[in-house]
């Protein structure tokens, strides 16, 4: 399975810690490619309508192939910190930018890891998963995981042992 792991953070710290024990465990059977958002020159959606859903963006930069990337992939693995009690503006950004080829996505296999600096309990993981759970049923994606972490010190989600071998899990049940 080809697989496409959106990276929303832009520092080296937990989200990136939970992307390398997904991609442990998924290696082995699948193609990965992490696509790092902070790194791209990619302007923000104008809600011009030019693109029509599936002729791609007008804009000339990183939108268009970075869309390639996750239209051609089997499966999305969107990954994000908490900023702001929602994902960052980094995964949000290639979120909006997938509207100009958005009827092309649907159906896709997703999953979605955030890691915060708050208890999972808290409210800022049920509003990231809704709005998740909101964007999963109007393209009719099929939710493979929905996981939440919680980690403060830059690596204290790689001293959580549980956590780890909960990521690596995920990514080695794929099929």
């Amino acid at each position: 399975m080809k697989i496409v792991i959106i990276n929303g953070s832009a520092r080296k710290g937990n989200t990136l810690t939970a992307i390398n024990a997904f991609i442990k465990g998924a290696s082995g059977k699948n193609e990965i490619e992490v696509i790092q958002p902070d790194k791209l020159d990619i302007s923000p959606c104008k809600g011009c309508g030019v693109c029509q859903c599936n002729k791609g963006c007008v804009d000339q930069d990183d939108t268009n192939p970075t869309i390639d990337k996750i239209v051609a992939a089997d499966m999305i693995l969107f990954t994000t910190p908490v900023y702001w009690w929602g994902m960052s503006a980094q995964l949000k950004l290639v979120i909006d930018k997938c509207y100009c080829r958005g009827l092309q996505i649907k159906g896709k296999k997703v999953g979605v890891i955030v890691v915060g600096g708050s208890p999972v309990d808290s409210i800022q993981y049920e509003l990231i998963q809704k709005q998740f759970d909101c964007m999963a049923h109007y393209l009719s994606w099929d939710m493979l995981f929905q996981k939440s972490y919680y980690a403060t010190a830059k690596d204290e989600l790689s001293k959580n042992a549980g956590a780890m071998e909960d990521l690596e899990k995920l990514g080695a049940e794929l099929a």
